[in-house]
């Protein structure tokens, strides 16, 4: 299916690999973080920019598998400049921590890429008791880009480039609960669906991703920020799913994407230059794309700012 995919407007599709949709681009200067990258499209993120020049810091919590796969990296591209720093998203002071450690460090920072998340896990509670998939997937990513915000903006006056913010989502984002984000049951167990309430998880981040953008846009800040889904693959994500290895025996490469595929958006909307200026969209397959009715709606947008805005100060005031 995937080698039959049509191009879109981009000239890219579906069967577009990372390396395809970067090709040419010269990333050298730039600086990108990227969340989750010890494995899955994560890994290839890194490698894809290190190729083109990024220096890239890779924020993991596994750091021995990270070390290998900087090692893997290296051994391939013998000038890539990469290394790790540790983050564990679904701890709040772990966030803080690494948004310190890296501004003590004097790094710019032009990308940041929030590819790190959890699939479907069983009803679980974070350290600091947000649900697990909502406190990893977006409030950790939530606080994670507002701690880096001002090193972002810095960067982007004294280089005069374009910052850009690329989350991670997916196109489960239309199938969160039914109605889009439980304020009021974020750490409700009755009633917990691990398939909504990670929909609910990829919401929150387009959701964020479009009020980051209106607010960077309304302060005159050259920093863009976009969602984006980068197709079903196959993944340590799925390891809750036992059902899903089955699935990928019966239908393959003809529904499920290769990592090189997978993280071929993501490079595209933090590298490519015919990106320059979008802001507030949602991408894939290297593509604009719609998002569902309730990730585009303004009003949901500013009220999950504000609630998770309050659940940080509520949860710092009790830790």
């Amino acid at each position: 299916m995937w080698r039959l995919s049509s191009k879109g407007a981009s000239g890219f599709s579906s069967s577009s690999t990372a390396e395809e949709v970067t090709q040419g681009i010269d990333g050298s200067g730039l600086t990108a973080i990227v969340t989750g990258a010890s494995s899955g499209i994560g890994t290839e993120t890194v490698r894809v920019l290190a190729l083109r020049g990024v220096h890239v810091v890779m924020a993991v919590r596994n750091m021995a598998a990270c070390r290998e796969v900087k090692k893997a990296i290296v051994k391939e591209i013998p000038n890539a400049k990469v290394q790790a720093m540790e983050l564990d998203l679904s701890s709040l002071a772990s966030v803080r921590k690494f948004a310190s450690e890296f501004k003590s460090s004097g790094l710019p920072l032009n990308i940041l890429i929030n590819n790190a998340g959890i699939m479907a896990t069983p009803f679980m509670l974070s350290k600091d008791n947000i649900e697990l998939q909502f406190a990893t997937n977006h409030i950790g990513h939530f606080l994670l880009t507002n701690l880096l915000l001002e090193t972002m903006g810095k960067t982007a006056r004294e280089s005069s480039k374009e910052g850009r913010i690329v989350n991670v989502s997916s196109r489960r984002h239309q199938f969160s609960y039914p109605e889009g984000i439980r304020f009021d049951r974020i750490n409700d167990q009755s009633g917990y669906n691990r398939f909504s309430a990670y929909g609910q998880s990829k919401l929150a981040n387009v959701l964020h991703t479009n009020e980051l953008a209106r607010r960077l846009k309304e302060d005159g800040v050259d920093i863009t920020a976009n969602s984006v889904h980068p197709g079903a693959i196959t993944t340590n994500l799925f390891r809750n799913i036992s059902f899903f290895s089955g699935l990928v025996g019966l239908l393959g490469k003809y529904v499920i994407k290769n990592v090189e595929q997978g993280a071929a958006t993501t490079c595209y909307v933090a590298l490519h230059p015919h990106v320059k200026g979008l802001t507030g969209s949602y991408f894939a397959d290297s593509n604009v794309a719609q998002a569902s009715s309730q990730a585009v709606n303004t009003e949901l947008a500013q009220k999950l700012w504000d609630f998770s805005s309050d659940l940080i100060y509520r949860c710092s005031q009790n830790s």
